[in-house]
């Protein structure tokens, strides 16, 4: 059996309990990120130990990315002795520009990190426009 004498955790633990602050679907908790870009693309990424692949949802709608996981129980007939992870409902909302191109997003699920690989839209890259100046030959600026 694993005993630990921490009384300061088991008051949080027991705040948690009582106020509710472990997620539900309909008031989910939020999960740690880090967004970067990488060359040509943003790189989101999730910190989502212990869930199961099956229990993570992406959507897009309107460039909203919604993110949302649930970290379930370990079992029903399990007399658990030491319970520090939070379970329930996690999620978050991420509003993507319309530099991104929301429909070739990448997402890959590896040791407890959801990584999403959202690629930067064709119509923004920067790109050369040609200018004629009358009778002169074309000339060509950064935009």
């Amino acid at each position: 059996m694993l005993m630990r004498t921490d009384p300061f955790r088991e008051f949080d633990r027991l705040t948690q309990q009582v106020l509710g602050s472990a997620g539900t679907w309909s008031r989910p908790t939020a999960m740690p990120m880090d967004a970067y870009r990488d060359g040509d693309e943003f790189v989101v990424a999730f910190d989502l130990p212990g869930v199961a692949p099956d229990a993570i949802d992406l959507d897009v709608e309107r460039n909203v990315l919604t993110v949302k996981a649930e970290r379930r129980p370990v079992g029903k007939d399990v007399e658990m002795q030491v319970s520090e992870r939070p379970l329930g409902v996690f999620s978050r909302q991420l509003f993507l520009g319309d530099a991104l191109d929301s429909d070739r997003i990448d997402a890959k699920y590896d040791a407890g990190v959801l990584t999403l690989r959202i690629p930067v839209a064709e119509r923004a890259k920067p790109r050369k426009i040609s200018i004629s100046a009358g009778e002169d030959a074309p000339r060509q600026i950064n935009a």
